[in-house]
C-alpha cells in the first residue's frame, strides 16, 4: 500500500478520506489495494480509514481478531459489541464528511459495490456522505507499471503467431477431410504451452451456429466438427507465466473454411468491425485531446454504429473489458449497456474493444483487439482484422 499515493489522490478528488470496511472477505478489492493477506482467517468486521488530510490511518478491530490489520499503519481501536463498534467507528471518523467507499449508486457499478447496503445506512445516520471508490479503485488497481505494459507486448507478440498458425491449421485440416472445434482448442493451447504463455481456461473455438454463443466453449465430449465451407470464430487470450504482475493480451477472430464469405457474412463483419474502429476512434481522439473519456462513451461509439445499421438487438454485451494482471480488470470497462460505467478510462491501462453481433442458429461475428491508453495517445497493442480470414 502506498499511503501517500493514496492520500495525493483522496485530495485531488475533494474527499475526506477513504474507508475499508470488510467482513468474511467480501471485498477483496480492499485486501488488494491495502496489501492483506487475501486468505487471512476472517469472522469480525474491520475497518480502515485513511483521512486525506493529517493524521494517521485508523483501525478498527474486534478484540478477538485484534492483529488482523496489524501490517498497515496506523492507530488502532478494539471493539467487541456492536453499540462499541458503532460508538468507536464514529469517534475515528469524527470531523470527516465526505467519504470513499466500495459502494455505487444503485449498484450501477457492480464491481466495485462491495459494502452492505446496512452499512451505508448506518454511515448516513451518523451524518456522512458516501461516495463511490470507483475511480480510486482505478486509478490503483488498473494503472500498470512500464514492465507490466511491456509483458503485454511479450503475449501480444506469441498470441498473434499462434493464431495465424491456427487458422493455417484448420484450412489444412478441412482439406485433408476435417477437424473439430477441441481439437483446434487443443492445437492453440499446444503453441501457447510452448511460448511460456498461461491462460485460465479456452481458448473458444466456435463453429457454425456455436459462434452465436458469445461464451461457448467446446469440450472434447460437445465438440462441433469443423468442416470445409464453415463459418469460425476464434477467442483466445494468455499472458506470461513466470511473472505474476504480467498483463494479459485477449483477441478475437473470425473466417471462413474452404470459401469465400457470403455477402450477409460480409456485411455483418463490415458492421462489427466499423463500430469497433469507432470505439478505437473515440478513446484515440480523447487522449490526444487531454480529454476526460469514460468507459460508457467509449461504449456509446460502437453501439451507434450497429443501431444505425439496424442491428441493435444483436449486440448483447458491452463493448470491452479492462485489462490487467487479472482477464477482467478492476478499472473502467466499455459499457453502457449492462452498466452505465461512469469510470474514466485511464493513462497507463489496458483495455478490449470487442463489439459483436449473435444471429442464434446461423453464426455470431465479434471482432476484439486491446488498447493501451498513455498520457496524450491511445494505441491498439497487436494486429487488427480488416477482413474475414480464408481459412
Amino acid at each position: 500500500m502506498n499511503l501517500e499515493a493514496i492520500q495525493t489522490a483522496l485530495r485531488d478528488a475533494n474527499l475526506d478520506g477513504w474507508l475499508f470496511y470488510d467482513h468474511h472477505h467480501r471485498d477483496p478489492l480492499a485486501y488488494s489495494i491495502l496489501g492483506l493477506d487475501a486468505n487471512a482467517f476472517v469472522t469480525r468486521r474491520w475497518y480502515y480509514y485513511i483521512p486525506s488530510r493529517g493524521g494517521v490511518p485508523q483501525k478498527l478491530v474486534h478484540r478477538i481478531e485484534s492483529g488482523k490489520l496489524d501490517s498497515l499503519p496506523g492507530e488502532k481501536t478494539e471493539y467487541s459489541s456492536w453499540q462499541e463498534l458503532e460508538q468507536r467507528l464514529e469517534g475515528i471518523l469524527l470531523g470527516s464528511k465526505k467519504i470513499a467507499m466500495q459502494y455505487s449508486p444503485r449498484n450501477a457499478i457492480m464491481y466495485v459495490s462491495m459494502v452492505d447496503a446496512g452499512t451505508v445506512e448506518l454511515l448516513r445516520d451518523l451524518g456522512k456522505e458516501i461516495v463511490s471508490s470507483a475511480d480510486l479503485v482505478s486509478h490503483f488497481e488498473a494503472v500498470l507499471t512500464d514492465e507490466q505494459l511491456a509483458s503485454h507486448y511479450v503475449a501480444q507478440r506469441h498470441i498473434d503467431e499462434i493464431l495465424a498458425a491456427g487458422w493455417r491449421e484448420i484450412g489444412t485440416r478441412a482439406r485433408a477431410g476435417g477437424t473439430d472445434e477441441h481439437a483446434v482448442v487443443q492445437y492453440l493451447q499446444e503453441g501457447m504451452s510452448r511460448a511460456g504463455l498461461i491462460w485460465e481456461h479456452g481458448p473458444n473455438v466456435s463453429a457454425g451456429p456455436n459462434s452465436a454463443d458469445s461464451h461457448y466453449e467446446p469440450t472434447a465430449a460437445s465438440s462441433r466438427p469443423i468442416k470445409q465451407g464453415d463459418f469460425v470464430l476464434i477467442d483466445i487470450w494468455a499472458k506470461l507465466a513466470n511473472d505474476p504482475a504480467a498483463v494479459w493480451y485477449d483477441i478475437t477472430w473470425t473466417g471462413v473454411v474452404g470459401r469465400e464469405p457470403t455477402e450477409r457474412e460480409h456485411l455483418i463483419f463490415n458492421t462489427v468491425r466499423d463500430a469497433r474502429d469507432a470505439s478505437i476512434k473515440a478513446v484515440q481522439d480523447a487522449f490526444a485531446a487531454n480529454q476526460p473519456i469514460a468507459g460508457w462513451q467509449a461504449d456509446d461509439a460502437s453501439r451507434n454504429v450497429i443501431r444505425k445499421a439496424g442491428f441493435g438487438d444483436w449486440f448483447t454485451h458491452r463493448t470491452g473489458h479492462n485489462i490487467g494482471t487479472v482477464l477482467h480488470g478492476n478499472g473502467a470497462h466499455l459499457d453502457n449497456l449492462e452498466t452505465h460505467d461512469e469510470r474514466l478510462i485511464l493513462p497507463n491501462t489496458c483495455f478490449s474493444v470487442e463489439p459483436g453481433l449473435y444471429f442464434t442458429g446461423e453464426f455470431g461475428i465479434r471482432s476484439e483487439i486491446d488498447m493501451i491508453a498513455r498520457k496524450g495517445k491511445a494505441e491498439v497493442t497487436g494486429r487488427i482484422q480488416t477482413e474475414l480470414v480464408r481459412a
